[in-house]
């Protein structure tokens, strides 16, 4: 009996408890047991990746909604603005023109203030000159006759 016989004998034998011990059933279950957990795996994969999908599709589609919001928040802050500028702008008319117009009357007040002057000045230049020349008409015994004869008329009506 050689080796090879035992060697052979112990195959067998090997072989024998392996199918005894039912070893074959055992791995096959674990790889079926295996290929479920990888099955139930990729099925969890393919309904989170469907998932992650919709969520994505949901987000971009809340973004085009936001930018088009974006949008017109902004184009209403122009509007805004603009009447805002058009309305401080005729606000600014409106007050350059009351200024002018106060201005106007200002000057116009100042016209009239220097002509009412200058007609003042020029009647005491008249009463002046109407006095400096019946004073050298007049002479001073006359003068002194007139007052003597108003002193004496205001003394006899204060008696």
């Amino acid at each position: 009996m050689d080796a090879t016989f035992w060697a052979t004998v112990a195959l067998f034998l090997f072989l024998g408890i392996i199918f005894y011990l039912k070893v074959p059933g055992m791995i096959s279950k674990a790889l079926d047991e295996r290929a479920a957990k990888i099955s139930n795996e990729l099925e969890e994969a393919r309904r989170l990746r469907e998932e992650s999908q919709q969520l994505l599709a949901e987000f971009q589609r809340k973004r085009k909604e936001a930018e088009k919001e974006a949008s017109e928040i902004v184009e209403a802050a122009k509007r805004e603005a603009a009447m805002l500028a058009e309305d401080a702008h005729k606000k600014t008319e409106e007050y350059v023109a009351r200024r002018a117009a106060l201005a106007e009357q200002k000057i116009g007040q100042a016209e009239r203030d220097a002509i009412n002057e200058v007609r003042a000045s020029a009647v005491d230049l008249g009463v002046e000159a109407a006095r400096r020349i019946l004073a050298a008409r007049v002479d001073a015994r006359a003068d002194a006759d007139m007052f003597q004869a108003s002193v004496s008329e205001v003394k006899s009506k204060l008696n």
